[in-house]
């Protein structure tokens, strides 16, 4: 997957893995996340899929700072909570909210394979653990894209590595970037109130 890396995604692994700030960050980030993917489903579509989105950003949450734990680069431990967010798009046949095709999610799994088994997730099931013992708030399918998908928002080929593009636009291949110094959890995406991207 490419996804793009700067400051700000290095003050929300700071945030979100610092004691009292992090409830904060969870509830900033989640906000943000929500607003970036509805803003990709068409409009009538937006508010009956907040409530899921919400809940199910809320969990990946637990499963970014999981990965965080587990050893992963920041750019992996995030990529996993895209491959997964991208897993239950999949299933609701949401595919123009979708950031790689139907096709790669197969290749996305097995890459984080080792992850995903030791916390039951799976393509089908894509919080696994993580899922809140109350659930989470049902959202309408829309099974009939997925037999015509054009994946408007995906962008294909980028399946077998995580590509993170840095500050100066230079795209990186494997996540181990290395993380500044001094990085202040205040400017994380959401803390600040401006805007931001996932």
């Amino acid at each position: 997957m490419k996804i793009r890396q700067n400051i700000r995604h290095w003050a929300a692994k700071k945030a979100l893995t610092t004691p009292v700030v992090g409830d904060v960050a969870n509830e900033k980030l989640v906000d943000l996340h929500t607003s970036i993917f509805l803003n990709k489903a068409d409009e009538e579509r937006r508010e009956e899929r907040r409530a899921h989105l919400d809940d199910f950003f809320d969990a990946t949450m637990d499963a970014y700072v999981a990965a965080l734990e587990a050893g992963f680069p920041e750019a992996e431990a995030r990529e996993i909570t895209h491959v997964q967010a991208n897993f239950d798009f999949f299933n609701h046949g949401w595919t123009e909210m979708m950031e790689i095709p139907g096709d790669e999610l197969e290749e996305h799994y097995r890459r984080y394979e080792s992850f995903f088994s030791a916390h039951g997730i799976t393509i089908d099931d894509p919080l696994g653990e993580f899922r809140p013992a109350d659930g989470i708030a049902d959202a309408p399918e829309t099974p009939e894209r997925l037999e015509t998908a054009e994946y408007e928002n995906a962008l294909a080929g980028f399946a077998d590595d995580v590509y993170v593009e840095v500050d100066d636009g230079e795209t990186v291949v494997g996540g181990d970037t290395e993380e500044p110094d001094d990085v202040d959890p205040a400017i994380a995406p959401g803390l600040d109130e401006d805007e931001a991207s996932a």
